[in-house]
């Protein structure tokens, strides 16, 4: 799973979700924002990570936008045709929550090695079991989404 699946629009979608990301920081949060958007490319939710701000385990951007997203789509829970851009690769429960929502494509920006569920630590999206398999394009503007990862935690270590 590499940029081989890069379409049209996917680097401006991440970019997007990096400009949402940078609201994370002033509630204490990791900066990693998420956009959701239909088949036509219509907006449907954005949403970054607020853990600390909701003091909820499940705030993570990708989950809030997805929750978002499902109220305005229009077809109940289901995001069919929806694609999901996020800054960071998703998580297990990210992941779970990819393939239950039945969003069509997931493009993010850095690889996760440490907690990655599309392809790096372990590749949730992919497993043959489950009834639903998401497109996964990864390393779309890896290193401007690194970039602000790095500097929140460098401004966290001082």
């Amino acid at each position: 799973m590499s940029t081989s699946g890069v379409r049209a629009g996917d680097a401006e979608l991440v970019r997007d979700a990096l400009r949402v990301a940078a609201e994370a920081p002033s509630t204490g949060d990791v900066p990693i924002g998420a956009v959701v958007v239909d088949q036509a490319g219509r907006v449907l939710a954005r949403a970054h990570n607020q853990r600390e701000a909701l003091q909820d385990p499940t705030a993570h951007a990708e989950i809030l936008a997805l929750r978002a997203a499902a109220a305005v789509h229009g077809d109940g829970w289901r995001l069919e045709g929806c694609t999901l851009a996020v800054t960071v690769e998703p998580c297990t429960m990210c992941a779970g929550a990819l393939v239950l929502a039945r969003v069509a494509r997931v493009v993010f920006g850095v690889w996760e090695p440490r907690t990655g569920a599309v392809g790096s630590l372990w590749d949730v999206v992919r497993d043959r079991r489950l009834n639903h398999r998401p497109e996964v394009v990864g390393g779309v503007l890896a290193d401007e989404c690194a970039a602000v990862l790095e500097e929140f935690f460098a401004g966290h270590r001082e």
